[in-house]
């Protein structure tokens, strides 16, 4: 049997994340300086103290989840596995955990990732919202209708959906009244995964083509198909194209079942996948790194 890493995306955050490793184990230490250094700001200060509401900013809170998830995993000098996954931008920090993107080049990248999807709407215009108690093909027969996107299909019973407030808003009700147990807003601060974000889409294809991306060292699973991907330029493109799409995590996570995968370990801030997996699958043994 075979195991794999996988890396959180937005939301996990939290002021302080990482700080102990900081301050303790030299390895953290040099991840969180490169980052700075790459990125010209001390990230590593707003990441440790504060405001979260400036941590939260998409152009922020991006390279600041994967500086800590490698942190964690460099720290703790796990050996690679057979396979790595992340949840959104956790794919840009999966494939850094397997040697594809340096360091550098990840946190550059998702600070041009968090900077476009901020500016593909005015503030407030746009909604990401989770839709609990109701299946997928439920949520996305609606959401075909009105016009909408599924940007997450997490897990059984837990779809989000994004878009402009115009076209959210009726859908959320429409969303109720077929039997969601809830349907809420998150507090992300520009809809993702969805068709708002084509001139993102763009923004990251020109900025993909300046960088070099390697043969992972461990099978990645990527967002787009739900399967194992190793071609550079098939990961290119899948990065390019999770801008306007959705993450099919309930099914990265059965086919990492078909892979012969039973153990998963969750590095970075949060334990949100780990949860996840035990809402999808009884067969694989899914724990967070604690160090």
């Amino acid at each position: 049997m075979s195991s794999i890493f996988v890396f959180p995306g937005q939301g996990a955050q939290t002021v302080g994340m990482g700080y102990e490793l900081y301050k303790t184990n030299p390895v953290a230490k040099r991840v969180f300086d490169e980052v700075d250094d790459a990125l010209n700001q001390k990230l590593s200060e707003l990441i440790f103290n504060g405001p979260m509401e400036e941590l939260t900013l998409t152009a922020n809170v991006q390279p600041a989840i994967m500086a800590t998830s490698i942190a964690m995993l460099r720290a703790s000098e796990l050996p690679l596995p057979e396979y790595v996954a992340g949840h959104s931008l956790g794919e840009y920090t999966a494939l850094c955990a397997a040697d594809a993107i340096s360091l550098s080049d990840a946190a550059k990248l998702l600070r041009a990732r968090g900077e476009a999807m901020q500016n593909a709407a005015p503030a407030g215009s746009g909604i990401t919202a989770v839709v609990l108690g109701l299946d997928i093909e439920t949520v996305k027969d609606i959401c075909a209708k009105y016009d909408a996107d599924v940007a997450n299909d997490n897990c059984p019973g837990q779809v989000v959906i994004s878009g402009m407030k115009e076209t959210i808003e009726p859908v959320m009700e429409k969303l109720k009244e077929a039997g969601a147990r809830r349907v809420m807003p998150l507090a992300l601060s520009a809809p993702v995964h969805c068709r708002v974000q084509i001139h993102s889409a763009e923004k990251m294809q020109e900025v993909l083509s300046t960088v070099k991306i390697q043969t992972p060292k461990a099978t990645f699973i990527s967002n787009k198909t739900a399967q194992s991907m190793t071609d550079t330029n098939e990961i290119k493109d899948a990065l390019i194209y999770q801008m306007t799409h959705g993450v099919r995590w309930r099914e990265s996570v059965l086919n990492m079942v078909s892979l012969g995968i039973d153990d998963m370990t969750e590095i970075g801030p949060g334990n949100v996948l780990t949860g996840l997996a035990s809402r999808i699958t009884d067969k694989i043994n899914a724990h967070k790194l604690e160090i």
